[in-house]
């Protein structure tokens, strides 16, 4: 299937005012798309959006609220068009061990990590398929392929979302319309305030995934792994004895989120959490 042409297009982007949703924002401007900032914070959304250089917008959206994600894209089609591409990127990333963690921030994580790219797909689909052709990016973690103690919840959703943009894509074939899951490492910012990287842990900048994210418009691939060697990793690890991989994952230290993570300077992103987590 050939690529979709980013000149002109409109992408609705939900998590845009920060960190990965904002650098994708800018990579689309980039490539000559009209930009919809779409963000929990809509006021900081405008601002990035004016920041751009393109006709870009910022709204106010709740991912978690399909109510509040219609009305996002119906401001979207009214303000700009109809998306072509839409990227579900708002997430939220509490951290620590399951027993400890409050039903409140459980709830938070799946309704925003799942339920907003459910929400997405089954609001923006039927107009992308009606009008044969568009693109929805699901933006996952390698966390969604691997076993991260520490961030039970966190892993399960995108574990979820790897499922479900799969299973959809097939459902899509045909149409002209495409799903592509992306995996990225630990990403620089704010999601991991006060989580040890090194070690063995690849991290990437919020513009390494907002490249792929672009670039997935032309591949149209199922899954794109953020740094690319990571599908590799991947297909190692299922192919690995458990007593080697056992052995790896210590020298990775992969319980590092719950030995090491620092929680004083994680404390302020928690607090931001905890200000969504409510009883749902």
């Amino acid at each position: 299937m050939s690529g979709l042409a980013l000149e002109g297009a409109v992408v609705a982007i939900t998590g845009a005012a920060r960190g990965i949703g904002r650098a994708t924002a800018h990579s689309f401007a980039a490539a000559g798309a009209h930009p919809c900032l779409g963000d929990l914070d809509g006021e900081l959304a405008s601002v990035v959006a004016a920041g751009l250089e393109t006709d870009a917008r910022g709204f106010s959206v709740d991912v978690a609220s399909r109510e509040s994600f219609a009305s996002f894209l119906a401001a979207v089609e009214r303000e700009a068009g109809p998306p072509d591409i839409l990227v579900n990127n708002a997430g939220v990333m509490p951290l620590g061990r399951f027993l400890d963690e409050d039903e409140a921030t459980s709830q938070t994580t799946i309704a925003v990590n799942l339920g907003g790219v459910v929400n997405g797909m089954a609001l923006a689909l039927p107009g992308m398929v009606e009008r044969g052709h568009g693109h929805v990016v699901n933006v996952a973690s390698m966390m969604g392929k691997l076993v991260v103690p520490g961030a039970a919840v966190y892993g399960a959703t995108k574990h979820a979302v790897v499922g479900l943009t799969a299973t959809v894509r097939e459902e899509l074939a045909g149409t002209g319309v495409t799903a592509t899951t992306v995996l990225p490492a630990a990403v620089r910012t704010g999601l991991i305030a006060g989580v040890p990287l090194g070690g063995g842990l690849p991290s990437v900048d919020a513009k390494d995934v907002a490249a792929a994210i672009v670039q997935s418009c032309e591949t149209r691939n199922g899954e794109v792994y953020v740094p690319g060697w990571l599908a590799g990793y991947d297909a190692a690890m299922t192919l690995t004895p458990g007593p080697v991989e056992r052995i790896v994952r210590r020298l990775l230290r992969s319980d590092r989120v719950l030995t090491d993570l620092d929680e004083a300077e994680r404390a302020g992103y928690d607090d931001g959490v905890q200000s969504q987590a409510r009883p749902r």
